[in-house]
């Protein structure tokens, strides 16, 4: 985990160091800067994976059982890694076998997770040929989806196998050499299985690739239309269309309560990039001071994105004490709490939205002109 933290950190430190090098010229600062976010994003990753195994072994996983669309998150989780796996010139195709329920009782964040952990897997230990995903559904007393998902990659021995979902090990040591990695993914990806009523089972030969077989439970299937025919998406599909331009927030007046001094910063980039106007309060009660104290003649703010960790008062303090004011202004959560159960702790406080750190832009603009709007909406 040591080699696995710190690779990535060297990365991020020595390409900021790289950044200040005057000598630079615009294609090497480039380089550098999307080295920089690929080494975060994969620190985030190592991240998360922690802290999902801290859950597991402490007992506090929890999952949801509400309608959904499996056939839907499949094909996101697919659409997703087909980037990657076009950059290693494989073929990803899945197959949605009829008769295959529309809607099933599940937690689709957590049914995600397991099937891109194992789609990833197999697209990390293939170097050439193909993955295929195959969903199926499987009726009976205890219904199941079933996903197949099969690589023709390096394959495994039995005694290999045997040590496959043990946490923080790989199949042996020189594949974790060759292809690094936590060797977490696929102990989580089990133990959610596991939660979701299921569970894991792998199939591999040595030079001719595995196949790893996902189950969950489906809950009661009566009522709920089957797919009428089977849908499959083959090796080389378009692309799905490109998101729509980042949501404008021009005119806005937005009060930012962050005491970070980099976060103010980027922050104030994304918003004032947009077209926001911003005003920034550096803790909880410079927040409650702010929002109170506009008068009849001054420009309220329109909403407020409030760090939920901060100095004097936090972002949880500070909401309920504006809320029993009867400050109806919409307010934001940002908070580094990403947990089960953090998201209605903000919620519960006051907030009426939530977004984690590290906020990626689209979704904070996003948020933004939502929430602005629904302001307007009931002003009108």
């Amino acid at each position: 985990m040591s080699h696995e933290i710190r690779t990535p950190m060297s990365a991020i430190i020595g390409y900021a160091d790289v950044l200040m090098e005057p000598n630079q010229s615009a294609s090497d600062r480039l380089d550098a800067v999307q080295t920089i976010r690929r080494n975060g994003a994969h620190l985030l990753t190592i991240i998360n994976d922690i802290l999902d195994i801290s859950k597991i072994e402490a007992g506090k996983l929890t999952v949801e059982r509400i309608p959904t669309d499996a056939a839907q998150v499949l094909e996101e989780v697919c659409s997703l890694m087909r980037v990657r796996a076009n950059e290693k010139g494989l073929t990803l195709r899945h197959a949605i076998a009829s008769p295959f329920p529309v809607t099933v009782k599940t937690d689709p964040v957590r049914l995600r997770q397991v099937l891109l952990n194992l789609v990833g897997n197999a697209i990390k230990f293939t170097d050439d040929g193909s993955v295929t995903v195959n969903a199926s559904f499987a009726a009976g007393e205890s219904p199941v989806l079933r996903f197949d998902v099969t690589d023709t990659g390096i394959g495994m021995s039995p005694e290999q196998i045997a040590r496959l979902f043990q946490p923080f090990t790989q199949a042996d040591s020189s594949t974790t050499r060759r292809f690094g990695g936590t060797g977490l993914g696929l102990t989580i990806a089990l133990n959610l299985a596991h939660a979701l009523g299921g569970g894991i089972t792998v199939a591999s030969e040595p030079g001719k690739g595995t196949t790893f077989t996902a189950t969950i439970e489906s809950g009661s299937v009566d009522g709920v239309s089957m797919e009428p025919l089977q849908r499959t998406v083959m090796e080389n599909a378009p692309p799905p269309p490109a998101a729509p331009g980042s949501a404008r927030l021009d005119g806005l007046h937005i009060l930012l309560a962050e005491d970070g001094p980099d976060n103010q910063r980027l922050l104030n980039h994304y918003l004032t990039r947009a077209g926001a106007t911003v005003v920034f309060a550096t803790n909880g009660r410079a927040a409650v001071e702010a929002l109170m104290s506009t008068t009849p003649h001054q420009r309220g703010f329109d909403l407020v994105l409030m760090d939920m960790q901060m100095p004097e008062l936090d972002g949880y303090g500070a909401t309920s004490l504006l809320r029993t004011k009867g400050c109806r202004t919409p307010i934001i959560a940002l908070t580094a709490h990403a947990m089960q159960g953090d998201r209605d702790k903000c919620l519960t406080a006051g907030c009426d939205d939530y977004l984690t750190k590290p906020v990626e832009c689209g979704a904070l603009l996003a948020a933004c002109a939502k929430w602005a709007q629904r302001q307007d909406a009931k002003a009108a």
